[in-house]
């Protein structure tokens, strides 16, 4: 049986293995990827995939990414968290947070 090229490197075989997988720093377990021999990328199949999607709506995980916009309050910007993302990162009023762009299209927000 020929083994099958990655998709991504072109370089490296695909080889059938059980990963971790991680969505927002939570690990939800293992599951049967292909795995890249040379640049690692994992490709996951539909029942994987599935089984990926049902793990993490088990852990709360699922559907946490929101666009919002941002407003303007008195001489300062704001934007606003939803509820499901806060309840997640554990914030409340008043908890304090330390803003820095990393580049001209991405702020990183940490809880300090």
């Amino acid at each position: 049986m020929k083994k099958e090229k990655c998709y991504i490197c072109e370089k490296g075989f695909l080889e059938n293995k059980k990963v971790d997988f991680s969505l927002y720093g939570t690990n939800l377990g293992k599951f049967d990827a292909q795995v890249c021999s040379v640049c690692g990328e994992k490709f996951f199949d539909e029942k994987a995939s599935d089984e990926i999607d049902d793990k993490a709506k088990e852990k709360g995980l699922w559907g946490l990414e929101a666009d919002t916009k941002v407003t303007k309050t008195g001489s300062s910007m704001a934007v606003t968290i939803s509820k499901k993302i806060g309840d997640f990162m554990c914030l409340e009023k008043g908890k304090r947070v330390h803003l820095r762009p990393e580049n001209k299209n991405r702020l990183v927000v940490e809880i300090v």
